[in-house]
C-alpha cells in the first residue's frame, strides 16, 4: 500500500472553525440519523481518529469494546490527542485551553483540517469526537502522551474538570469510553456484527494494523482483524466460495501528485459486477470520479487487447464497458487531501481531477499486466466477449 508521509501533530495544527451548539438540535444533521445508523456512526467517528493515526504512520493497533449499558470504549496506540495549551486561535476564549478539550468540546477543531497534522484523513463530515461527546450522556477520555497519563470526563459535551495529568506512562494512544445519549438515541443499541463488518473493511483497508473488536455483552465474543495481504485479501474474501478466472488478484499501487491509488482486480464465473470503492478509507457507495475513471480505463485496455490480438475474429459487434466488467470484482482505494463529497448520502466522490489521474495510473498498470501476462489478460478478454455474444444473440 502506498503510505503517506507522517507529519507534526501539536496543539498549533488543531484548527477552530465553529462551536457545538447545533448538534444537540440537530443531530440527523450531523451523523445522519438517530436511529442505530446514526448510533454506529458515533463508534466510526472516534475510530477514524484511530485510523487518521494508521495512515499518519503512528499507529497499528486498535481495540472496540462494546459494554453492558451501552457504553463503547475506542482504544488506539497511536501518539495522543494533543494535550497542549492552544496558542494560535482566532478565538479568544480558547487561547490557552488544553487542545484535548477543544478536539473534544469544538465542532470542526482537528488535526484533520491542517495538513501539516495529517497528509490525508479519513473522517466523512470531520464532525469528529466532539460530535460524538455533544450526543452522549458520559464521554471519558484518557491520553498517553510524552510520559504522562491525561485525562477528562464530559457529560453531554460539558467538561466536568479541567484536563488533568493523572500519572506517568511509557505507553502512547488514546482512548474513549463514551455511552450515546439516551434522550437522543432512545432504544438504539450497538450491533457487533455491524461495526464488525466496518472494522474488517478497515483491516483490509490498512494492512499491518490489528483491529480487534470484544462484545462483553457476551462470553467470548471476539474478532481480531489483521491482514498484511491488503485489499488483494480484500477481494479474494468477496470472491469466497465463487469460481475465479484469476487467482492471484492483479494488484495496482501507484501514485501521481497528491492522489494515490489501490487496486485488487479479480474475475470469477458469475454475471453481475462487484466493486467496493473507497476515498481516505470513507466507503463512497454511490461511487464517484475515482470508480468511472477505473471503469473507462478498463474498458479501454480491455477493447485494445482485443483489437491488437484479434480475438475479435470475423464477429460484427463490439464489447462495451458492462460486457468487460461481467465478473468484476474490484477494490479501489484513493487517498486524497481535500475529498469532495456529492450525492444524497455525500458518499459519492466529486473531485474532477481524480477521474483522469486514476484512469491513466489504471491504463498505464494494466497495459503492463496484460502484455506480462497473456493468458490472464486472455480469459478476462475472453470473459468481456462472452457477455458481448450473449448480449448479441438476446437481442
Amino acid at each position: 500500500m502506498t503510505k503517506p508521509k507522517s507529519a507534526n501533530y501539536d496543539s498549533s495544527k488543531i484548527q477552530v472553525m465553529e462551536g457545538l451548539e447545533a448538534v444537540r438540535k440537530r443531530p440527523a444533521m450531523y451523523i445522519g440519523s438517530t436511529g442505530v445508523q446514526g448510533l454506529h456512526h458515533l463508534v466510526y467517528e472516534v475510530v477514524d481518529n484511530s485510523i487518521d493515526e494508521i495512515l499518519a504512520g503512528g499507529c497499528d493497533k486498535i481495540e472496540v469494546v462494546i459494554k453492558d449499558d451501552n457504553v463503547c470504549m475506542v482504544s488506539d496506540n497511536g501518539r495522543g490527542i494533543p494535550v497542549d495549551p492552544m496558542k494560535e486561535v482566532k478565538d479568544p476564549k480558547l487561547k490557552g485551553k488544553s487542545a484535548l478539550e477543544v478536539v473534544l468540546t469544538v465542532l470542526h477543531a482537528g488535526g484533520k483540517f491542517d495538513a501539516g497534522a495529517y497528509k490525508v484523513s479519513g473522517g466523512l463530515h470531520g464532525v469528529g469526537v466532539s460530535c460524538v461527546n455533544a450526543l452522549s450522556e458520559m464521554l471519558e477520555v484518557t491520553v498517553h502522551r510524552e510520559g504522562k497519563i491525561w485525562k477528562q470526563e464530559y457529560r453531554r459535551g460539558k467538561p466536568q474538570y479541567e484536563v488533568k495529568s493523572v500519572g506517568t506512562t511509557a505507553d502512547h494512544g488514546t482512548t474513549v469510553v463514551f455511552k450515546p445519549d439516551v434522550e437522543i438515541f432512545k432504544d438504539a443499541v450497538f450491533s457487533f456484527d455491524v461495526i464488525s463488518n466496518r472494522l474488517r473493511e478497515l483491516a483490509f483497508l490498512n494492512p499491518g494494523a490489528r483491529i480487534t473488536i470484544i462484545d462483553e455483552r457476551e462470553e467470548g465474543k471476539k474478532h481480531t482483524f489483521f491482514f498484511e495481504g491488503g485489499i488483494k485479501q480484500f477481494v479474494k474474501f468477496l470472491n469466497t466460495n465463487k469460481q475465479v478466472i484469476n487467482a492471484d488478484p492483479i494488484f495496482v499501487s501507484k501514485s501521481e501528485g497528491d492522489v494515490m491509488l489501490d487496486l485488487a482486480i479479480q474475475y470469477n464465473s458469475d454475471y453481475s459486477e462487484t466493486i467496493f470503492s473507497f476515498v481516505n478509507n470513507i466507503k463512497t457507495i454511490e461511487g464517484g470520479t475515482h470508480v468511472s475513471g477505473f471503469r473507462s480505463s478498463l474498458t479501454r485496455v480491455i477493447n485494445d487487447y482485443i483489437k491488437k490480438y484479434d480475438l475479435l475474429k470475423d464477429k460484427n459487434f463490439s464489447v462495451t464497458g458492462d460486457d468487460c466488467r461481467e465478473g468484476l470484482t474490484v477494490v479501489i482505494s484513493v487517498k486524497i487531501p481535500h475529498p469532495q463529497f456529492e450525492g444524497q448520502t455525500k458518499t459519492k466522490l466529486g473531485n474532477g481531477e481524480v477521474e483522469g489521474i486514476v484512469k491513466t495510473l489504471t491504463g498505464e498498470a494494466l497495459g503492463v499486466f496484460f502484455e506480462e501476462h497473456p493468458s490472464v489478460a486472455k480469459a478476462i478478454c475472453q470473459k468481456g466477449l462472452g457477455a458481448a455474444e450473449a448480449r448479441e444473440a438476446a437481442r
